[in-house]
């Protein structure tokens, strides 16, 4: 019976190395959640007719609303202030066919249909994966 215990404890150990994650899968389920969040801050700025921003910060991003006094945070739960998963270590925002790639450092989300192509790079200690946005509303992960 002891040996029978000793057998199962060791498989059951194996098991659990076994399954724990894979770095780059939280990398990409960061940035299939973002994604998400773009396009419903994009939904949200039409709906309010008003932009909203989207900003990397210290630790993690928020969402800002443009108000008559200026942008404000977004403190709902959907567009609230969030935290990184995933073992984001840094971001880069770029603006591609616009004269030299440029760079900025916040996305805004218009009150109309249409935006500009924007391209959003999270850097991890893994790797890097990139949400690309045409400017129609929807991104995807790359």
């Amino acid at each position: 019976m002891l040996v029978v215990l000793l057998i199962a404890g060791i498989l059951i150990s194996i098991a659990s190395l076994t399954l724990s994650r894979n770095p780059r899968t939280d990398l990409n389920e960061e940035a299939q959640r973002v994604a998400l969040l773009f396009e419903s801050a994009g939904d949200e700025a039409q709906v309010r007719a008003r932009p909203i921003a989207w900003q990397p910060v210290e630790g993690g991003f928020r969402f800002d609303v443009r108000t008559e006094d200026g942008w404000r945070p977004l403190r709902d739960d959907l567009l609230g202030p969030r935290h990184w998963e995933g073992g984001v270590t840094g971001v880069e925002i770029a603006y591609p066919g616009g004269g030299n790639d440029t760079q900025a450092n916040r996305i805004v989300f218009g009150t109309e249909a249409v935006d500009v192509p924007v391209e959003v790079t999270l850097f991890s200690s893994v790797g890097r994966v990139t949400i690309v946005g045409t400017g129609n509303g929807r991104y995807e992960v790359r």
